[in-house]
């Protein structure tokens, strides 16, 4: 994140076009409203008071209840850092013990702006709450597997992504979908980075412990696979050992409920015959869940496959994102691997019933003032502009 805020120009004149003759400066947007998950209770603060601070707001930080413990030991490093410059303290605030979604409710109310991630509840809160926001959708990140993978790499990089965090990040993996061609190889590859794949007895004790009504419970977000193994009283032999579980699912769906994001490390594996059949699966997986927030390829490392492959999804599914190749917790958010700005909030665009797709960063932090100056006048000829159109319907 400081890569990216380092020389980013947030104060004054930040762009100039003697073309066009506008001239750009960036302005403040005043008090920032930061709705934080518990699922994220440090990283996600941070990243917002920083992006907030570099253009020059205040933030006050609703955290979730859950999270309070951790946000409020987060805000004593920061009113240090503050103290250090000798800037106010009050810059970034947090609000008091108890937070109740009254209070939340109230903040945004009052703020200039509202930056929210978390759940569907609160994204709709910040939504509707008359006040300009910026709201993130759902994960349930799926990534497909094609033949022309490498599996190990593939599977390291999935292993990697899943046990970050014990996948509470909106960006892990929460499905795989492999294909016909590779799919003994993919799972063994997947074993070998340490995933462990639980028998349809294995799968329906976790059911039970996870799901009530075929909603999920909070019972095993957020933990680690030994803890799992103990409250779900699996019987696999490696149970405890595991990095990650796997169960294969062939629906999708309320019915399905494995197929819905799941906030804890097991992933969800289903069989495709080919590309176009695994392509198809994703996008009614994401009809149920996930739609908007992005979906991993693992295919050839360049060339023509890579490229017609990502392009295809990229011109069909409803994501934001196309991670190819990568470990997608990590990727989603910008890494030092790839192009985008880092960030913890994903904007799903109308997918994901949002009104960005972007990575939010800085710059949605921000307000632009234009200077505009009069420049030649430059008519362009009505045959020009629809040259085209008259070249196939002759006037």
């Amino acid at each position: 994140m400081v890569r990216d805020l380092q020389k980013a120009k947030t104060v004054g004149m930040i762009a100039h076009d003697p073309l066009t003759g506008i001239t750009e400066y960036a302005r403040p947007v005043g008090v920032v409203a930061a709705i934080t998950p518990s699922t994220n209770p440090g990283a996600t603060p941070i990243n917002k008071i920083l992006n907030a601070l570099k253009c020059r707001n205040a933030v006050v930080i609703a955290p979730s209840p859950k999270g309070l413990t951790t946000c409020a030991r987060l805000l004593q490093f920061v009113h240090a850092q503050l103290d250090l410059v000798k800037a106010p303290r009050d810059l970034v605030q947090m609000l008091p013990d108890p937070i109740t979604k009254d209070a939340t409710h109230e903040l945004m109310r009052l703020a200039d702006l509202v930056v929210a991630t978390g759940s569907q509840a609160n994204i709709r809160a910040a939504y509707t709450c008359g006040t300009p926001a910026f709201g993130v959708g759902a994960g349930n990140v799926l990534v497909m597997i094609d033949e022309h993978a490498n599996l190990d790499s593939a599977a390291q990089k999935i292993a990697q992504s899943k046990t970050f965090d014990n996948a509470t990040s909106c960006s892990s993996e929460n499905g795989a979908v492999l294909l016909d061609s590779i799919y003994d190889a993919a799972i063994a590859a997947l074993e070998r980075a340490g995933g462990v794949m639980l028998d349809a007895a294995d799968k329906q004790r976790l059911h039970e412990v996870m799901f009530n009504n075929g909603k999920l419970t909070s019972t095993l977000t957020a933990q680690s696979p030994a803890v799992i193994a103990e409250r779900a009283k699996l019987q696999h032999p490696k149970a405890s050992s595991a990095r990650f579980f796997m169960v294969e699912e062939t629906g999708f769906g309320p019915d399905a409920p494995f197929s819905g994001e799941k906030l804890s490390p097991i992933l969800t594996v289903w069989r495709a015959p080919d590309f176009q059949s695994a392509k198809e699966l994703i996008a009614h997986v994401y009809s149920f869940q996930g739609a908007g927030h992005s979906v991993g390829l693992h295919t050839a490392s360049s060339g023509a496959v890579m490229e017609g492959r990502a392009d295809d999804l990229a011109s069909h599914l409803p994501v934001a994102r196309i991670i190819v190749n990568q470990a997608h917790a990590i990727a989603t958010g910008g890494s030092f691997e790839n192009g985008l700005p880092f960030s913890l909030s994903m904007g799903c665009g109308t997918w994901g019933k949002n009104n960005f797709s972007d990575n939010m960063n800085y710059r949605h932090y921000l307000n632009t003032t234009r200077i505009v100056r009069p420049i030649t006048e430059k008519v362009p000829m009505v045959e020009d502009l629809l040259e085209n159109y008259f070249s196939q319907f002759p006037k």
